[in-house]
């Protein structure tokens, strides 16, 4: 029998603790230590009965853990993590891979030269839904992709914003916490983006960071996308609020947030409804939706199972540093074309010097 793989998780905020509660549903996995220095963190530790240490480098020297999952703030994704690759521990990194492009860079650069893995937490890249949708468009069901559209409306409240860093330009604001999920979908569907246009505004806050954004998105294999978010307006229309991936913190309303038109057929997510003509596509005529089969699962408890199996096994990362920096390379774009009113070409060149492998964003 295997024996289960010790791993810690690092930092013990909201989506700390998700990775917390779904390692404690993981068979082969257990969680070995937390590392947090707040109140609410040793806590936690003290609740789960296991040791709570102050930071990444007691994690290290205490020789508690064979990985690691890594959920502490966004500016502090390189150092952590990079002192964790160094020291041979594999890590499970949260989106987004860090705070710029530059810290990124030498991410990427450290996974490279220490070859330990480092898996980025894209999660719905693990979900089954997402899963039968890129089989499904990989597969011709929807013919060549045309268009999508992509809704976001998230109500935070007031208390969300108490931490600092979510109201701090380079860490928060919903295009970086948020968008870069539907970002990170979008290659994965699409394929590379060859050119952003985007409006964003901070008028229903007014923090330092945007609240509300628009964006449109061109391909380089063809095709358009256009994305909308906010974190100020209300409605149901969010993947987080419509998946049910994580139902112990958000509800899952019965409606599409995501919608995909190709040269055959029109797809619908995450109620995975293919929407398919009699015949040739003809506009007068009625649509006829059916429901792709899909097996049910948790994307978090897929995630962490991949991530097991890069431990164990090795293999390439299903979203490894250097496509999650691509995402974030999008993001700058997107930044700058809301910035210059211009549209921007995402320059991925510094990306070169370490090739896509083969389970990158197509797989």
């Amino acid at each position: 029998m295997t024996a289960s793989l010790n791993i810690a998780v690092i930092g013990a905020g909201a989506i700390g603790r998700t990775h917390v509660e779904t390692l404690g549903r993981m068979e082969g996995m257990r969680l070995c230590a937390l590392a947090d220095p707040s109140p609410a963190g040793r806590a936690l530790a003290e609740s789960l009965g296991v040791p709570c240490l102050p930071d990444a480098e007691a994690l290290i020297a205490s020789g508690l853990a064979q990985a690691a999952v890594v959920a502490t703030p966004n500016e502090t994704h390189l150092p952590v993590s990079a002192a964790l690759l160094r020291a041979g521990l594999p890590v499970l990194l949260e989106k987004p891979v860090a705070e710029s492009l530059d810290s990124a860079l030498r991410l990427v650069a450290a996974a490279e030269e220490t070859g330990v893995p480092l898996l980025v937490g894209h999660h719905r890249r693990h979900n089954p839904i997402i899963r039968a949708a890129h089989a499904a468009i990989r597969g011709g069901l929807l013919g060549d992709l045309v268009m999508a559209t992509a809704t976001c409306s998230l109500a935070k409240p007031a208390s969300y914003f108490e931490a600092a860093w979510r109201r701090t330009p380079g860490a928060g604001g919903p295009l970086l916490i948020n968008l870069v999920h539907e970002i990170d979908l979008m290659r994965h569907f699409f394929g590379e983006i060859a050119q952003v246009q985007a409006f964003a505004g901070d008028q229903r806050r007014g923090f330092a960071v945007e609240d509300t954004a628009a964006v449109c998105l061109s391909f380089e294999a063809g095709g358009l996308a256009t994305l909308c978010i906010s974190d100020a307006a209300v409605g149901p229309w969010a993947w987080d609020l419509s998946a049910g991936e994580n139902r112990a913190r958000f509800p899952a309303h019965a409606v599409s947030a995501h919608h995909y038109a190709g040269s055959r057929a029109g797809l619908s997510l995450p109620d995975l409804t293919l929407w398919e003509p009699q015949g040739e596509p003809d506009w007068t005529r009625e649509l006829q939706p059916r429901k792709l089969p899909v097996a049910q699962g948790d994307p978090y408890e897929a995630q962490l199972a991949h991530f097991a199996e890069l431990i164990r096994k090795g293999g390439e990362p299903r979203v490894s540093a250097r496509d999650a920096t691509a995402n974030l390379i999008v993001l700058d774009a997107i930044r700058l074309a809301a910035e210059t009113g211009q549209a921007v070409r995402p320059d991925l060149s510094a990306l070169e010097r370490f090739p896509a492998k083969p389970n990158g964003f197509a797989s």
